[in-house]
């Protein structure tokens, strides 16, 4: 375990003695006392967690010496001028093997990781920290995204070298899922068929995310080491049902607090909003057509998910923003999928945040782009 933590084991003494046996006590050292050898001892009670790993290059996973390590979250902060929130970093430069390691993060919590060195790098990673104050995590470096021709661009087409495999299945029966959506995250897409099985060629190497739903299931996301030599991934999908069963629920409308809530933050100057009557003005077919003349967001059309809305992130120059409905985070759902979800008609209101100005409860992780929010009547 310790050689897996890229800490060096601490060297035993044993005296053996003619032919009786030898007792010597061996044991790991608990979370607070790896801490404190890697980071140093706590002159706090709150001592933060701390993150560690390795850094590889994807094509023969050679160790990466000099390579950087980022982790961001988000941090909230209530005073008497209310809450604020703001992004919090730390840093990190592999040593020999490639081993990093980031002191002091938030536990439990959920960070965002990356590893960058010249014109390589990793994804954006969820990072998620337990409440034992201690994470291991690996990461692989791969060339950065290929620049593309504007026609490229438009048709989202990425260039990689990179071969991943799995098969997908289902949680309550174990049975193959065909027709599953399989994709990485600004790479390659591919389904399943009809015994679960797919195959994404041309993938970007190194660490990635990945990205599986179908219809009916609840989305999976994770990151995955595209290298050389990987194994198949196998990935689980729970079907709404075996989450919750069939209920019947009674309950009033609470229309009047979601949109006394909306004119407060319209109030504050954050973001943009969009009422009734300046939605019919754009006599909008679907929902998507509203954000058409919206500054700021444009609508680029792929091929599985018809018109998605982006906007400029704090990462790249466009991003698919979270989506929120009546207050609930339609997680795994982007705005190609509004149009089934709302329609324009019954919309009472519509708050557009760009990448840094989104509300601590309309902000699900950190993404680096902004959000949707949609209120119905």
């Amino acid at each position: 375990m310790l050689d897996s933590l890229g800490l060096d084991p601490i060297a035993r003494t044993v005296t053996v003695t003619g032919t009786s046996a030898v007792q010597a006590h061996l044991a790991v050292p608990t979370p607070a006392r790896l801490r404190a050898a890697i980071c140093g001892a706590s002159s706090g009670s709150g001592a933060g967690a701390v993150v560690i790993g390795s850094v590889h290059d994807a094509h023969g996973r050679t160790p990466a010496v000099g390579a950087t390590v980022i982790a961001e979250w988000i941090e909230l902060t209530f005073g008497k001028a209310g809450m604020t929130q703001r992004i919090s970093r730390r840093t990190s430069t592999t040593r020999e093997k490639g081993w990093f390691s980031l002191c002091n993060v938030p536990s439990p919590g959920i960070m965002i990781l990356m590893a960058t060195r010249g014109p390589d790098s990793t994804a954006m990673i969820d990072g998620e920290v337990s409440a034992s104050g201690f994470h291991r995590r690996d990461l692989y470096l791969g060339p950065s995204r290929a620049v593309a021709t504007a026609a490229d661009r438009t048709r989202k087409i990425r260039v990689g070298d990179g071969l991943l495999s799995g098969i997908v299945r289902t949680t309550t029966d174990d049975r193959p899922l065909a027709g599953a959506q399989i994709s990485i995250v600004d790479g390659p897409n591919t389904r399943s068929n009809a015994r679960g099985e797919w195959t994404l060629t041309d993938a970007p190497s190194g660490t990635r995310m990945l990205e599986v739903r179908a219809v009916g299931y609840y989305p999976e996301r994770r990151a995955v080491d595209i290298v050389d030599s990987i194994a198949p991934v196998r990935v689980a999908l729970t079907t709404c049902k075996s989450v919750l069963d069939t209920m019947k629920v009674s309950a009033t409308r609470t229309i009047d607090m979601n949109m006394l809530g909306f004119q407060e933050r319209r109030r504050s100057g954050m973001g943009r909003f969009l009422t009734p009557r300046e939605i019919d003005a754009r006599q909008p077919v679907v929902t998507s057509d509203i954000f058409r003349s919206v500054p700021g967001l444009l609508l680029e059309r792929t091929m599985d998910a018809g018109e998605n809305v982006m906007m400029r992130g704090i990462y790249e120059d466009r991003c698919v923003p979270a989506i929120y409905i009546d207050g609930h985070w339609m997680s795994g759902r982007t705005s190609g999928d509004l149009d089934g979800f709302v329609r324009p008609n019954n919309i009472a209101g519509i708050e557009v945040y760009r990448a840094g100005q989104v509300p601590a409860r309309f902000q699900p992780k950190l993404s680096g782009c902004g959000s949707l929010v949609f209120w119905t009547k």
